[in-house]
This record gives structure tokens, C-alpha cells and sequence, in this order.
């Protein structure tokens, strides 16, 4: 049973309540490392995922190209129709003065995403598609916005990705799972299936999706996860992960991740969740529009030399990688045959349904380990069919490749997809990989204050999110902009772990 469905009242806040140790669930620490868990046969023995927010690749690593010429990038001549209908009102040409503060939100929706690869809503059959739908989607959206999406980070502009990308690998084939936003993309990062989410659907969320994640894989294998949030745990979605016993898996990531590198002592499986709403005392780091990228690069930073002085470093690998492209240009085009849906299931978002059979667009994807040779660029893998894809799916099946899981893939999309544990291929662990990256950037512009903004879609999943942890239907009606919402969502986080730990102290059931 779900803890949503157990405690629904509202309590007081307090301080920030940390998940007490030993009140149920695998506790922090790797267990092949300390003895007593599943048998890890390579070095590998900690992977670690931070997933950022709604960018493409052209628009974030694009021009890295101009550092490593293998790199399937911009050449600064890439253009797009200010119109699909009429020729005559020009183009826009990609540029490399992305701002840091995004004017508006681009779409990204089923229906906007068809139009940006294919030019249509309703003709999603061209193999390749075109990739020509982004700048006259963003205009149609407001006056300008193709100007936007259409420019991408000058190296310099984003010094700790640069680094990154010349110190570890980069996968310039990497594809959102799902051709729609934010949240069936993240859901496929952990259990390589939406469950049949397509789009925002409400009642499905608070409810929770059912399908078995590689949380539980690992935890079955007698090995370690947890996950280190910001603000909210977006993993909460997955409801098996509501369970009372899983409460010690879950980590304020201000109060114990930086403890835990220090220490050695970071799980298995490591999720760390970035910020997602932006308030003046607790800026957003996920590099959503309208959110400051050079926040970001903060956190990507910070990640980064956690790791790298952890006395773990050598068995370490960290992804990063963005859930979807948020709407900005790319222009490699997306895999639309040979993708197997996960498991039979059809989204509905009327008057639009998928079968999920192709892929979403491509996004920026850096593997980081002392295993990798500096330098390394990643196209398509090898396998394991010969239209297999590096995709978010490649996650759960790379992890239970190196960690050697038993048991079935989670769906036949992580059993598609191609995995990454073929960038280790060093036979002992680099003694050169950077201590420190680069200062993370300020922003090239003032960010203006957003607390009084009103919600993005994923922001309006969070707080349904928060609502059915107090077990409500719905969220209060006028919890309906950026500081509201941060408030009710980090109440609603700590009331759940109170009382997931009070009932865990009292012996209640999972």
C-alpha cells in the first residue's frame, strides 16, 4: 500500500525532516563495496544519474563541434522556415548566443513536437522527418521565440559542460524516449515504460504509475539505491516507490549528498533530482526555461568534485543527460522505425494517441568515469538489434548490465535499447581527470524574478504530485504560481516523510 493512501492530513511544518536511518528500506552505502549484497563483477560499482530539464542537443553542445570535429554538430549554417506554409517570410539561421534566461517557455508538447520534426500534426510518416517544424512552432507561439530556439552555447558561455565533454565522453545520439514533455520521458529514465502517459494526465499521476522501476531491480539484487532531491522527489511518481520501506532510500540532497560522496558511502544506484522551481531563496538548477542555465552549470559543478574527491571516484560512472528537448532546434533527425513499444500499451491525449513506436528528440548526454578516455564521442551503439538506439531506456539496461541484475528487462524498450558500458575501455582507472572544473558562468543577462509567475506543466505535475502525498485529489486552487507552489510542494515533502517515519517507527506495514 501506498503511503499516499495511508496518510492524508496535514501537519505543521517543521524543520527539514530527514529520513531517519534504520526505519525501513536499503540505507545508503554500497554494499559491494562493504560486503553483504549482490556480486559486481567489473569496477563499476556506483552509477550515478542527474537529469536536467528540457534542452537539445544542437542548443546545448552543438557547437562543440568546433572542439572536436566527430561530434554530429552545428556548422553554423543550419536553418529553419519562419513559416510552413509560406516561403516568402524567410528563414532563421542558428546562432551561438543562446541566453542563459530564456524569454519564454518553447513548447514541447505531443502536438508541438509533431509540428517541429515533421511539419504537421496530423502526417507523422516521413522517415527521416524533416526537422523543419521548430522556428515557425516557437513563432506561432509568440512573436521572436524562433530567434530563440534557434541559437545554441558558444563553448566558452558554458565552461563546465566544455570541460566536461573534452575531459569524459559525449553521446551525440541520444534520444528523449517519447516524442511529448517532461514527465512520460522521466518516467521511462527508471522503469523504460510510461505506463501509456503521453501528456499530463492528472488523474493518473496522483494516482501513481504502477510499473516495476530498476529502484527495485537493484534492491532485489541485495544492492543499494537512493535518491538525493531538491524541492521535491519527481521519482514519487513511481507509487511502488511510496512504500514504507523504501523511506530510508530517499535523501535531502542539501543535508546528505556532499556527506555521503565525502564519505564513500554513495548507494549503487545514485539519483540525484535537481530544483525545479525558482524562488529567490532557492533558485531552480534544472535548466528549465525560463530558469538560469548558469544555475545549472552550478550544480553540474558541484556534482562533478563531489565525486571526483569521494574515495569512490575510481568505481563511479555519472550520466548526465536532459529529459526532452523543450522545444529548441535540432537537427538530426529522430528514429521513427524499428523503436518496439515497451508494452502494448496506447496514450490518449484526445484528439492525438501513440504507440509509442518511435523516439523523441535528441538531447545532450555526457558519461563521466575515470574509465573513459578523454575526448570520447559515442554515435550509435552496437546493438543489441540493428535499430537499437541510445535512449533513456539505455539507463536501466546498462545498470543491469554492469551490475549484473537477474531476471527479465522491466519492458521490451530497455531490452531494445543500446547500452554504454562499452565506454570503459580503459584498463585502469585515469589519473588525470580533473580535481576541479571551471567557475560555473554568471548569467549574461539579469534574471528576473519569477515567484509570481504562473506554472509550467511540469510544475502543475509536481503539485499534483504533492497534493496525493497528503492523500488530496487535487491541489488548493490557488496554489497556482512558482512561490505558492514551492511552498505547498516542500510542505507537503516533509509532512510525507514525518509521517512515512512515524508509521515506520510504529511497525505499520509496507
Amino acid at each position: 500500500m501506498s503511503l499516499s493512501n495511508c496518510f492524508g492530513l496535514w501537519a505543521p511544518r517543521g524543520s527539514r525532516t530527514t529520513p531517519a536511518a534504520g526505519t525501513g528500506g536499503t540505507q545508503t552505502g554500497n554494499k559491494d563495496a562493504g560486503g553483504g549484497g549482490g556480486a559486481i563483477a567489473g569496477p563499476i560499482k556506483t552509477v550515478v544519474v542527474l537529469v536536467m530539464e528540457n534542452r537539445s542537443f544542437d542548443h546545448m553542445f552543438g557547437f562543440m563541434k568546433r572542439l572536436n570535429p566527430e561530434i554530429d554538430g552545428l556548422t553554423g549554417t543550419e536553418t529553419n522556415p519562419l513559416s510552413l506554409t509560406n516561403p516568402a517570410a524567410g528563414v532563421v539561421t542558428v546562432s551561438d548566443q543562446a541566453p542563459f534566461v530564456d524569454p519564454a517557455d518553447p513548447g514541447h508538447s505531443y502536438q508541438d513536437i509533431a509540428v517541429q520534426i515533421f511539419g504537421s500534426t496530423t502526417d507523422t510518416t516521413a522517415n527521416p522527418p524533416p526537422m523543419n517544424g521548430f522556428a515557425a512552432n516557437a513563432e506561432s507561439i509568440q512573436a521572436g521565440l524562433s530567434t530563440t530556439i534557434m541559437s545554441a552555447f558558444a563553448p566558452e558561455h558554458i565552461p563546465v559542460h566544455t570541460a566536461l565533454v573534452q575531459e569524459f565522453a559525449v553521446v551525440d545520439r541520444w534520444f528523449a524516449s517519447v516524442p511529448s514533455s517532461t514527465q512520460p520521458n522521466r518516467l521511462y529514465l527508471h522503469s523504460a515504460t510510461s505506463h501509456g502517459l503521453m501528456s499530463n494526465n492528472t488523474e493518473l499521476l496522483a494516482e501513481g504509475l504502477p510499473q516495476k522501476t530498476i529502484f527495485e531491480v537493484v534492491d532485489e539484487a541485495g544492492l543499494t539505491f537512493g535518491i538525493y532531491y531538491q524541492q521535491v522527489p519527481n521519482t514519487l511518481f513511481y507509487s511502488n516507490l511510496r512504500q514504507l520501506k523504501y523511506l530510508g532510500n530517499f535523501h535531502p540532497y542539501d543535508l546528505s549528498f556532499l556527506d555521503d560522496a565525502q564519505r564513500g558511502v554513495l548507494p549503487n544506484y545514485t539519483v540525484i533530482e535537481p530544483k525545479y522551481f525558482n524562488v529567490v531563496a532557492d533558485l531552480a538548477n534544472d535548466d528549465h526555461p525560463v530558469h538560469d542555465v548558469a544555475q545549472g552549470q552550478k550544480l553540474i559543478k558541484e556534482v562533478y568534485e563531489a565525486l571526483r574527491a569521494s574515495p569512490q571516484w575510481n568505481e563511479i560512472l555519472l550520466l548526465i543527460t536532459y529529459d526532452e528537448h523543450g522545444g529548441f532546434h535540432d537537427h538530426v533527425p529522430t528514429p521513427v522505425a524499428g523503436v518496439p513499444s515497451p508494452d502494448g500499451l496506447v496514450g490518449s491525449a484526445p484528439p492525438y494517441s501513440f504507440d509509442f513506436k518511435r523516439l523523441g528528440v535528441r538531447v545532450p548526454t555526457l558519461l563521466i568515469s575515470p574509465w573513459i578516455p578523454a575526448g570520447t564521442v559515442l554515435h550509435e551503439p552496437n546493438g543489441p538489434t540493428s535499430t537499437s538506439q541510445y535512449e533513456h531506456s539505455s539507463i536501466p539496461a546498462t545498470v543491469k548490465k554492469l551490475f549484473n541484475l537477474p531476471g527479465p528487462f522491466l519492458t521490451a524498450r530497455d531490452a531494445w535499447a543500446g547500452t554504454f558500458d562499452g565506454v570503459l575501455s580503459l584498463t585502469a582507472p585515469r589519473t588525470d581527470c580533473p580535481l576541479q572544473l571551471p567557475a560555473a558562468p554568471s548569467s549574461l543577462q539579469p534574471q528576473p524574478s519569477t515567484e509570481s509567475s504562473l506554472l509550467s506543466e511540469f510544475q502543475e505535475e509536481l503539485v499534483t504530485l504533492a497534493a496525493s502525498l497528503q492523500g488530496q485529489l487535487s491541489p488548493p486552487s490557488e496554489c497556482n504560481t512558482v512561490k505558492k507552489a514551492h511552498a505547498y510542494i516542500t510542505d507537503a515533502v516533509d509532512n510525507f516523510f514525518k509521517a512515512a517515519t512515524t508509521a515506520s517507527k510504529a511497525g505499520l506495514p509496507n
